[in-house]
């Protein structure tokens, strides 16, 4: 009987481990922004704590208007590489106009 208790409460264990969900280091949802003349562009479930330079974005003509679509919080930069002291802290829903550029991004 104790040994029919014991492996039941040992596979009980293993299902919930098994069954719990795991970080899956991504933001889930979308980014999204604009490059040249108002083109858009996006990042879909990007990766999470690691700085992601825009596709699109120029030394001289830097992306603009992010929305934040995911369920992260993004830190966007002026500067490529994450750098710079030039950055806004978005939370997840927020859009932000024309005038905010951006390079570079890393979420929470």
């Amino acid at each position: 009987m104790r040994l029919r208790h014991t492996v039941a409460a040992a596979l009980g264990a293993l299902t919930l481990v098994v069954t719990l969900p795991t970080s899956a280091n991504a933001a889930t949802g979308d980014f999204l922004y604009k490059v040249g003349p108002g083109v858009p562009a996006g990042l879909a479930d990007p990766e999470s704590g690691a700085c992601i330079n825009l596709f699109g974005a120029t030394e001289a003509d830097p992306a603009f208007a992010p929305e934040n679509f995911t369920t992260s919080t993004a830190t966007v930069f002026l500067d490529f590489d994450c750098n710079g002291d030039v950055f806004y802290v978005m939370n997840p829903g927020k859009k932000l106009g024309d005038r905010l550029k951006l390079r570079s991004v890393i979420f929470s």
